[in-house]
């Protein structure tokens, strides 16, 4: 099947994946295997911009592989592969490392906000996390992102290394064949669904994060039904009954997250589950919410499980997924060569 929009996005091969990734990026990933072509990456060269157990890594990477594949990420649909077997986003990072100003990675603040006091001994490789991002994306020449909140700021540095690009060597495209000049599509954000932030369930001011130190903060894919159960009922909530209108939300983060959360996985809005649960006590919603989410996750544990035993054919997934990426980035950075003025065999 041939599609005219072409979709980019991955995670990190860091920790378990849980809810979060879960609603705010795969569910929709899933979604966009039948409207478009789709490139799902395990993006390990990110990971390693702070120190990585080598061993754990390898791991780690064939279990996202796994995640993927259980959520319902059709390899044959969808290209699957992990980032540093193809070349092509090391290279063209390089390249954007020349194009990207230091001004723009200066005003990054996730690098600020991963750096923190520590910004002096931070690694370059975190500092220009955001030119290898554009490099993902655009060494594919993806038109569509699905992104988080918290990344729309590196799509839209990925727009600005995009059009610095085509401006800076906008003679040589022309020349080498593109009449009007730009060589880049300026990808767009994919950013849908009433949780795209799924906050944690210990902190309903915090995103939920693979590296919280509380595991009871988040609810991991591997987890199995009892685990999530008891994460559920151990959930912050406050001591208020629950508002029929979305107005009634207002400073209530945990009311906010619990709710959103059902309604992503109900599939209905904030309203339509406020007009179940209004005037409820949490428990009645926590009680609805665990079901419903055992239902959803419960089996991905032991699907997880069941991918994992076989690496060979996980790895095998991934060496033909990154095959496929090769047979696409492989022309497209032949252009882009022959565009900056290198010489290539």
């Amino acid at each position: 099947m041939q599609f005219n929009e072409r979709v980019f996005s991955g995670m990190q091969p860091t920790g378990s994946l849980h809810l979060g990734n879960y609603l705010g990026a795969m569910l929709q990933w899933i979604k966009l295997q039948q409207t478009h072509e789709c490139i799902y990456c395990v993006v390990d060269l990110h990971a390693i911009t702070v120190w990585q157990d080598p061993f754990a890594l390898k791991r780690a990477i064939r279990q996202v592989t796994a995640a993927y594949i259980a959520a319902g990420l059709d390899p044959e649909k969808s290209i699957l592969f992990n980032q540093s077997q193809v070349s092509a986003h090391a290279e063209l990072a390089w390249i954007f490392n020349c194009v990207a100003r230091l001004g723009w990675l200066n005003r990054m603040t996730q690098f600020k906000e991963k750096a923190g006091k520590n910004r002096e001994n931070a690694s370059v490789g975190l500092y220009a996390y955001p030119n290898l991002m554009a490099a993902d994306i655009l060494a594919y020449k993806a038109t569509h992102v699905p992104v988080g909140e918290d990344q729309k700021q590196h799509l839209e540095l990925s727009r600005d290394i995009a059009q610095k690009f085509n401006t800076d060597f906008k003679s040589s495209i022309v020349a080498a064949g593109f009449e009007n000049g730009e060589y880049f599509p300026l990808p767009k954000p994919v950013i849908t669904g009433p949780a795209t932030r799924v906050m944690s369930l210990r902190d309903g001011s915090k995103k939920m994060s693979k590296s919280d130190p509380s595991d009871l903060s988040r609810i991991n894919l591997t987890d199995d039904k009892d685990t999530i159960a008891k994460k559920i009922k151990k959930a912050k909530t406050d001591p208020d009954a629950l508002p029929s209108e979305e107005v009634g939300l207002e400073g209530r983060l945990e009311a906010q997250n619990l709710l959103g959360i059902y309604a992503a996985l109900q599939g209905v809005t904030i309203t339509e589950a406020l007009g179940e649960f209004g005037g409820a006590q949490f428990s009645t919603l926590k009680s609805a919410l665990s079901e419903v989410c055992v239902e959803r996750l419960g089996t991905l544990a032991g699907e997880i499980e069941r991918l994992m035993a076989d690496e060979a054919e996980l790895d095998r997934i991934l060496g033909e997924g990154a095959k496929r990426a090769r047979k696409i980035s492989g022309p497209i950075m032949n252009d882009i060569k022959d565009i900056v003025g290198l010489l290539r065999s």
